[in-house]
């Protein structure tokens, strides 16, 4: 549940040897701006739709929109057939795969997509993983820093695993899918194919195919007559 394996497909990526040597997946974050350093060849093959601004230090591979008002600051590697929607906001050390969707007003930091992964709607993705075909809905947060002092600690199996990152937000695996407006809080682990409900507040580590559900009873009440 916590190595690469376990959550990735690494065929739904152009960039498998980040992983290696990683006997635990949180330990790619560490290793995405080196992979990056090294791989970056400058070069934009995309098309804009009005006015955006793309620092030297980015690849942006053919078949890619980059819409109005978009900052990439870089350094970054995009894919091919990718959507950079109206306000997107990529910062440093960002490995985006082949048909991504980076939506209106989402930011991303020290981050990977594999292939097809989606953040459409207002998103924050930093310092995390999503696999491939990973959605978040919309005003998905994921928070990557704790407001304890300490190192980001993961439990799993009656275990603690301290991670050694002060910033860590989630690894998504493979066709995870967040609902809207869901919170995945420091060190979030989600399984292949598993779903959390809009709204829902989580922390920790969730298996395979499960399915966390938000059902906090709504009180109805009469209204007053005017």
């Amino acid at each position: 549940m916590l190595k690469p394996v376990d959550l990735f497909d690494f065929g739904q990526t152009a960039h498998a040897p980040i992983f290696d040597e990683c006997e635990y997946a949180w330990e790619a974050l560490t290793k995405i701006q080196g992979y990056i350093e090294t791989h970056l060849r400058p070069g934009l093959h995309n098309r804009c739709e009005g006015v955006a601004y793309i620092g030297e230090k980015v690849f942006i591979g053919e078949g890619t929109l980059v819409e109005d008002g978009v900052m990439i600051k870089g350094p970054a590697i995009i894919g091919r057939n990718c959507q950079i929607r109206h306000n997107a906001y990529v910062r440093e050390n960002v490995i985006v795969g082949d048909d991504c969707v980076i939506g209106n007003s989402c930011e991303i930091k020290n981050s990977l997509l594999f292939s097809h992964a989606v953040a459409p709607h207002f998103n924050y993705v930093g310092d995390s993983i999503l696999g491939y075909r990973a959605h978040l809905g919309a005003g998905v947060k994921i928070s990557n820093f704790k407001l304890t002092p300490g190192n980001i600690v993961v439990e799993f199996d009656g275990r603690r695993y301290d991670t050694g990152l002060r910033k860590f937000g989630a690894l998504l695996g493979d066709h995870a899918d967040i609902g809207c407006n869901a919170v995945l809080n420091p060190g979030s682990i989600i399984g292949r194919g598993s779903i959390i409900y809009p709204n829902t507040n989580w922390r920790g580590v969730l298996p395979a195919n499960r399915i966390v559900k938000n059902k906090a009873a709504h009180e109805i009440a009469d209204r007053t007559p005017m």
